[in-house]
């Protein structure tokens, strides 16, 4: 990425209510040293917003690549901390044992002394739901943590079929954790099966209340959960603009932005998620462009498990007497709910072929409020060189 670009994701995220960015490091080449810095530059321009590393470790082979890292910016004002000492993630790493008998005892003596006979303590909170016996037993197994953080829960696995996601794993993890005193976090994602993940997670994270939430991704075009910018560096010379651009998913943050505020606030549910003052009403529509029975999609891991459905986000105020959320497809009516106080969900089938895909809500005289219409028709079969599974967002106005 360039500077200037750093300093508009910063922006951008710190108006949707993000407190940092997880920077998930895979390298130490010098485009990713540049990226590093340029983000660390544009978080202490700003005000408050922080930075901490998340390393790949299906890219490092020892934590000795990356130490070096954290010894140059642990330091940095920008650099986030919790309990005073600077929080170290990781993507995966659970398997790995650098020579020793069991990977805890392993990350203990590759990353942990090494780093403590620096002076460094790290608050060191990885993704390791890769080990065999994940998540029973972890935090005994692994006194090297100061807590924990799961990436696969976040969405159904592609074998459970059209399953919704689940928080059974995340409680128990959050339950080990906090009886041992240390931290859970927990992540939120819509990857895999998508049609209401999104939402489902925000009512499983005020229900169970997690230490801290990290929102997965921000930019990771490649696998569509991004709810932020990416940029042309991120993606030359792959085949990902092809699939990505044009697929706006900033209309997510209308969601995501009352969310961050009602769990800083404390809400267990999600009926307690209000839209900004004086905003009636704020969400996102969002749908396939490409229907699950197009000839392409039998190459597509999963796909069976896609409903053709306009799903939507909506969150309304406390006072919704009479609202009512229309859903149209095609110019078709295929469905129609009453709106209640708090986030509004629902995955909607009946998907036609064409354009105008759209939601309106509307109030009690029948004035539509808010509406949304979807930029891309829906198509039959794929017409490009990609069979697109990308969700078209659509943020209300």
């Amino acid at each position: 990425m360039t500077s200037s670009e750093a300093v508009t994701d910063v922006k951008d995220a710190s108006n949707a209510g993000i407190d940092g960015f997880a920077l998930n490091v895979m390298s130490t080449d010098s485009w990713s040293n540049s990226a590093i810095a340029d983000l660390f530059d544009a978080a202490n321009a700003s005000s408050g917003f922080k930075l901490f590393f998340s390393f790949d470790m299906t890219h490092f082979t020892n934590p000795s690549q990356f130490i070096p890292l954290i010894q140059e910016y642990h330091t940095n004002s920008a650099y986030f901390l919790q309990n005073d000492k600077p929080l170290v993630s990781t993507f995966n790493g659970g398997t790995l044992t650098f020579g020793s008998d069991t990977p805890g005892d392993g990350w203990e003596a590759a990353f942990r002394k090494p780093l403590e006979d620096m002076g460094i303590s790290p608050f060191f909170v990885p993704d390791f739901d890769d080990w065999s016996g994940y998540p029973n037993g972890f935090i005994s197994a692994f006194p090297v943590v100061d807590g924990a953080f799961s990436w696969e829960t976040a969405w159904p696995e592609v074998s459970e079929g059209k399953a919704n996601v689940s928080d059974v794993v995340d409680a128990t993890v959050l339950h080990d954790a906090h009886s041992a005193d240390k931290v859970y976090m927990m992540g939120q994602q819509w990857y895999r099966r998508g049609e209401l993940n999104f939402a489902q997670r925000m009512g499983q994270i005020l229900q169970l209340q997690p230490d801290i939430v990290e929102v997965v991704t921000w930019n990771d075009a490649g696998e569509s959960h991004y709810v932020g910018n990416f940029w042309p560096e991120q993606i030359a010379g792959s085949q990902i603009g092809a699939y990505a651009n044009g697929f706006d998913h900033t209309g997510w943050l209308q969601v995501l932005s009352p969310f961050i505020a009602a769990y800083k606030d404390g809400a267990t549910d999600i009926s307690k998620i209000s839209p900004p003052s004086g905003a009636s009403a704020v969400g996102a529509i969002w749908y396939r462009t490409l229907l699950k029975s197009a000839s392409c999609a039998s190459t597509i891991s999963g796909s069976q498990n896609a409903d053709d459905a306009l799903n939507f986000a909506i969150i309304l105020p406390t006072d919704t007497s009479g609202v009512t959320i229309n859903v149209y497809s095609n110019n078709n009516r295929i469905g129609s709910y009453s709106g209640l106080p708090g986030l509004n969900d629902q995955s909607v089938s009946g998907l036609h072929t064409g354009g105008n895909q759209r939601i309106e809500v509307v109030d009690a005289s029948g004035t539509t409020i808010a509406s949304a219409v979807g930029t891309k028709d829906v198509q039959q079969q794929s017409t490009g060189s990609v069979c697109n599974f990308n969700y078209e967002v659509v943020g209300l106005s």
